[in-house]
């Protein structure tokens, strides 16, 4: 069941609409022939019925890929950094369960919004805002994306927020979002900087982020944990934002924009002399080359979702609403 919190009047474009429009045109005037690109055009990612049918479609595969923990039976509608941590998770599962998921419990999702921005170009993409029966009261924002129209469409961001967290997004007359694009000015931060952003402040610090358990309880968490007796422990980050990585950027009514950006991150455990790397547990040796006999480097993809505001807002300060981190590998030594 789906909810639209857009305007009633909502246009409907079946998908030989949205194929027509998108392919090249010609148009023969007096002085010659003009071509229209498709990839010029501005034009909604997809139809409501489509976004639901990617939803399903990806739920589907989802599904039977944890209850097999097999990679293979949702790689096509997976991408970028949930298709990082989702193969990893999968990879684990399958070397510590290779019969599958004997706790597998279906993913269900409902109540959802569908945005859906009307922009020129690809990747298009659209945002699904779902309860889940996983999370407790959290909505699910999965971010599907696709660079042709012969493509399928993938989820390249699956984030868990609070209910309320989400803010409410600027649409036109037909209802349809707008998106940012990765360089604009106009924002708080620049949402095709805000990888880098991000990773200088969980080193350096700073204001740009608000206080909250993603950044300022984050870092706390971090500078508690490298003291541990007989332990040290460093992190390294690192931005991710090429190719399927890429941030998405959604405008907001207030002006601002909520972005679905990613990061990467290196945790090295080393122990000192004459003590050993507590033992890791079995999802993590299951990802790990090398043996670990004095130190363990782990290596994580991060997805997160912010609130960018507008530079005429009051406060300039990027909050971070969500993220979801898994471990993708581990190298011992």
């Amino acid at each position: 069941m789906s909810r639209d919190r857009g305007p009633r009047r909502l246009r409907r474009l079946d998908r030989s609409a949205l194929i027509a429009a998108s392919v090249t045109a010609l148009s023969l005037t007096a002085s010659g022939c003009v071509v229209v690109h498709g990839e010029r055009e501005v034009l909604p990612a997809t139809t409501k019925a489509e976004a639901a049918k990617a939803l399903q479609q990806f739920t589907d595969a989802y599904n039977a890929a944890d209850k097999a923990y097999d990679s293979s039976l949702d790689s096509a509608h997976v991408t970028g950094a949930l298709g990082a941590i989702d193969a990893a998770r999968l990879k684990a599962g399958k070397v510590n369960s290779p019969s599958g998921n004997a706790s597998h419990t279906p993913l269900k999702l409902s109540d959802v919004t569908y945005t859906i921005p009307k922009k020129a170009g690809w990747p298009r993409w659209f945002v699904a805002d779902a309860a889940g029966n996983k999370g407790g009261t959290a909505r699910w924002l999965l971010v599907f994306t696709r660079d042709g129209m012969d493509e399928p469409f993938q989820v390249a961001y699956l984030t868990l927020v609070a209910e309320g967290k989400v803010p409410e997004f600027k649409k036109d007359a037909d209802g349809w979002a707008e998106a940012v694009p990765a360089d604009s000015t106009g924002l708080a931060a620049q949402p095709g900087d805000l990888s880098k952003t991000y990773t200088n402040y969980l080193k350096n610090g700073g204001d740009v982020f608000a206080d909250g358990t993603h950044t300022s309880g984050w870092r706390a968490e971090r500078a508690k944990s490298a003291i541990r007796p007989g332990l040290a422990t460093q992190y390294i980050d690192a931005p991710l934002s090429n190719d399927a990585y890429a941030p998405l950027a959604l405008r907001t009514q207030d002006g601002g924009a909520l972005v679905f950006f990613a990061t990467h991150h290196y945790v090295k455990e080393t122990a000192h002399s004459g003590t050993s790397v507590p033992n890791p547990g079995d999802a993590v040796l299951a990802l790990t080359t090398g043996e670990i006999k004095q130190s363990l480097m782990m290596e994580f993809v991060s997805n997160e979702v912010a609130i960018d505001p507008a530079k005429s807002a009051g406060d300039q300060r990027v909050d971070v609403i969500g993220r979801i981190q898994g471990l993708t590998s581990a190298q011992g030594s």
